[in-house]
């Protein structure tokens, strides 16, 4: 591996080619423009490369120069990151993660524990919201996001992806079953959900009675809840057939407290994915890596239990 340059020398050319002056560069090193000049004319010789076209009245990248300044970049941020890892205090230990008040209380939630004895040296703050983080100046570190995964100027790794089907509790198939076929339900208490968020992607009755074969059937009408987490309850306390994501179901169809009404038979409605969501400067950081192997283990254990 050859020597690399000085440190001093690199960080004058980075800070040269982000402001476009080395007069600019100089005064936020505290250094005079002649040593910037000089710092990057020693480095241009020790590579045997120019960096910059030297203009009358302004510097411009070269080719190689243009090539190298974003890595630099993000290396610079890299070790500024690193240092104040070095000086963090127990808050700094600390990720907050924005998640949707149907996903934080379902899912997350009860598996905190299980987060805690992994990665007993990171403190979880949970924004439970449906206002996606815009990550400048709110203090969020990343989020879990349900949709489709394109998300501009940020980074987006698929956790999993989900669909919806028909739950209802024990007692209410006990007291208006059985379903002998997918049509039935079109004359039963059905619960409605209707998303505040995305209202044009929200998984409907009708949607689900298409895919069923029941073309023509009439959905009757039925509460309508804006959460996921709202239409489980009511299906949980005997208020109907509510469809669920299978993602915030699994835990209560596992446990028995509700039970898919046609288990070989109903088609499932396939929706968005999970996705964990981060800024790019986040995508080595060790609280957000660590966050995301425990979340693939934790839904990967899931999907095959």
């Amino acid at each position: 591996m050859p020597p690399l340059p000085p440190l001093k020398a690199l960080q004058a050319f980075e800070a040269a080619a982000r402001l476009k002056s080395f007069k600019a560069a100089a005064s936020e090193l505290h250094v005079t423009p002649a040593a910037v000049s000089q710092q990057i004319r020693g480095l241009e010789e020790m590579i045997g490369t120019a960096l910059f076209h030297r203009l009358p009245r302004e510097i411009a990248l070269t080719e190689a120069g243009a090539r190298a300044a974003p890595v630099l970049a993000e290396g610079f941020r890299r070790i500024a990151d690193g240092a104040t890892l070095m000086r963090a205090s127990p808050d700094d230990r600390t990720l907050t993660v924005s998640v949707s008040p149907s996903l934080c209380s379902r899912w997350l939630v009860p598996r905190l524990h299980r987060f805690k004895a992994a990665c007993p040296g990171i403190a979880l703050r949970l924004d439970a919201t449906d206002v996606n983080a815009t990550f400048a100046g709110d203090g969020v570190d990343c989020a879990i996001r349900y949709g489709r995964g394109h998300y501009s100027g940020l980074e987006s790794v698929l956790l999993r992806r989900d669909t919806y089907v028909p739950v209802c509790s024990p007692r209410f198939l006990d007291e208006n079953g059985p379903f002998r076929a997918p049509g039935d339900l079109a004359r039963r208490s059905l619960i409605h959900l209707l998303w505040s968020t995305e209202p044009e992607a929200t998984p409907s009755w009708s949607e689900w009675l298409r895919a069923a074969g029941v073309s023509e059937a009439s959905v009757p009408p039925g509460p309508t809840f804006s959460a996921d987490s709202m239409a489980l309850q009511a299906a949980l306390d005997g208020q109907g057939v509510a469809l669920a994501s299978r993602l915030l179901a699994e835990d209560d169809l596992r446990h028995g407290r509700l039970v898919t009404p046609f288990p070989e038979v109903a088609p499932t409605i396939p929706r968005f994915a999970l996705y964990l969501v981060f800024p790019a400067h986040r995508r080595d950081d060790l609280r957000v890596t660590a966050f995301l192997d425990w979340l693939r283990e934790e839904l990967e254990g899931a999907a095959t239990a």
